[in-house]
């Protein structure tokens, strides 16, 4: 997810960062398929994810990466994967980060359909770089529109993810038209790891001009340092810094100076991770969202996010503590019988929430116009999957039983959740597909998560289940 700080600003990478129409609904992105273009030069042949089991569970969830990705075949090959389900209002919008995401996870099934799965989208990604409507210095928008469909106002959408003008087809009508810094990083973490697998020299070029991008906009000689927030859809530099977002530029700059051999990234490593380290509070083991001014920390809300991903880029075994918090602190167990919750009569599940205050969400109200009232003890099922591929990765004592569990409350969410949800208006493969989230969840900045069938969140199971760390350099 990417970047929200303190409680004073909503903005998010799930949150709206363009200068249109907000939605209460939360906001990801996913994968696409289709048979690969040719390689192109090579520029080295280290896969840049591991394998994982293929049972039953994990098929279904590629099964519905690839049911999302195909849902409109008469829009053109070039193509990126609807984020949610129809039922979750957002229409056919395909958001950056999960398109990433869905990158990563076709590349953990080690197939040859996972690999030309993943070489689609990240052509999609090549083309959206290059034919922005507006733009032609490397960035991505929020999210873009992949299908037809007719908007609230009664105004049609006719376009596929291209345009009849040959542009990339950006998501105007909800205002997902900013470029955030995280949103850019794991779309260069995915074409890093197009790069290293394929060996083709685009992938690689696209990913140093979104590094390029991202030290042009966001780096900062504030007090605290590290690089900022990217830009609204008026390319008004936004002044947040988020501990999330410069943890992905730890992974990202560490895989340029790999990658590219130059050194300068780096520097540019350091400067991120050193901002990270500054959110670091050692008498609670936990990091910090950030700051909105570039000189004083935000203490709330403390999401999970960064406490996970944090493990799995930094390494770090006095860092990894977190781990501990977030599976403490931030546990929900969410069943029937809660005020609000919309878990079918005798089922129940584990996981973690949002953040310290998802706790202590208002269950009185709903938490945005139009959408229905949170439960606090919701399960964020990204965050779980970010929870128990961390705890994977650590291997610390007991460990590997928690992250079982963890993905096993995941999978029966997969088995029962969000069942006759569609795509398109088409039914998807049976079981298919993780909901963002078990019940209404507030997030405690701005936005929310509902039981919608998510690419994101089924990208991140998958990677879980797979054993795959996508923030590995």
């Amino acid at each position: 997810m990417t970047g929200r700080q303190g409680s004073s600003s909503v903005f998010s990478r799930r949150a709206l960062i363009g200068t249109g129409l907000g939605v209460g609904a939360a906001v990801f992105t996913a994968a696409g398929s289709g048979a690969a273009r040719a390689a192109g030069d090579v520029v080295g042949s280290e896969g840049a994810v591991s394998s994982g089991g293929a049972g039953g569970a994990v098929r279904r969830g590629h099964a519905f990466l690839a049911a999302a990705m195909d849902a409109y075949p008469d829009h053109g090959a070039v193509r990126l994967t609807q984020s949610y389900t129809d039922q979750a209002g957002l229409f056919s919008t395909a958001f950056t980060y999960d398109n990433a995401l869905a990158i990563l996870a076709h590349l953990a099934t080690r197939t040859t359909d996972g690999r030309a799965r993943a070489v689609v989208l990240g052509d999609a990604l090549l083309y959206a770089q290059a034919h922005d409507p507006v733009y032609d210095d490397g960035r991505l928008r929020q999210a873009y529109n992949v299908g037809p469909y007719v908007f609230f106002d009664g105004v049609p959408q006719p376009d596929g993810f291209v345009r009849a003008d040959g542009t990339a087809n950006v998501g105007t009508q909800f205002g997902f038209t900013g470029t955030a810094v995280g949103d850019m990083a794991w779309a260069g973490i995915a074409l890093s790891a197009l790069a290293d697998r394929t060996g083709a020299r685009r992938f690689l070029r696209g990913a140093v001009r979104i590094g390029d991008w991202i030290e042009r906009t966001g780096r900062t000689d504030e007090p605290l340092g590290g690089y900022k927030f990217g830009v609204d859809g008026a390319n008004v530099k936004l002044p947040f810094t988020s501990t999330e977002h410069n943890t992905d530029l730890v992974c990202l700059f560490g895989r340029l100076a790999r990658l590219t051999g130059n050194r300068v990234w780096l520097e540019r490593r350091a400067r991120a991770r050193a901002f990270v380290e500054k959110m670091w509070e050692p008498s609670g083991n936990f990091f910090y969202t950030g700051t909105n001014d570039g000189v004083s920390v935000n203490r709330s809300p403390v999401p999970e996010d960064t406490q996970t991903w944090t493990q799995l880029a930094l390494g770090s075994r006095p860092y990894s503590r977190s781990l501990d918090w977030a599976a403490a602190e931030l546990a929900v167990l969410d069943h029937a019988d809660r005020r609000n919750s919309t878990v079918p009569a005798g089922q129940s599940y584990a996981g973690v929430t949002f953040s310290s205050v998802s706790l202590l969400a208002n269950e009185d109200a709903p938490i945005a116009e139009f959408q229905p009232k949170p439960d606090r003890n919701g399960v964020w099922f990204e965050g779980t999957a970010h929870l128990a591929l961390a705890l994977r990765n650590r291997h610390g004592r007991g460990d590997e039983v928690r992250a079982r569990r963890l993905i096993a409350s995941i999978e029966q969410a997969q088995d029962l959740l969000g069942t006759d949800q569609t795509i398109n208006k088409k039914a998807l493969p049976a079981r298919s597909g993780v909901v963002s989230a078990s019940s209404p969840l507030d997030t405690g900045f701005g936005f929310g998560y509902y039981p919608y069938r998510h690419a994101g969140a089924t990208a991140w199971y998958l990677l879980a289940a797979t054993r795959t760390n996508p923030l590995e350099a």
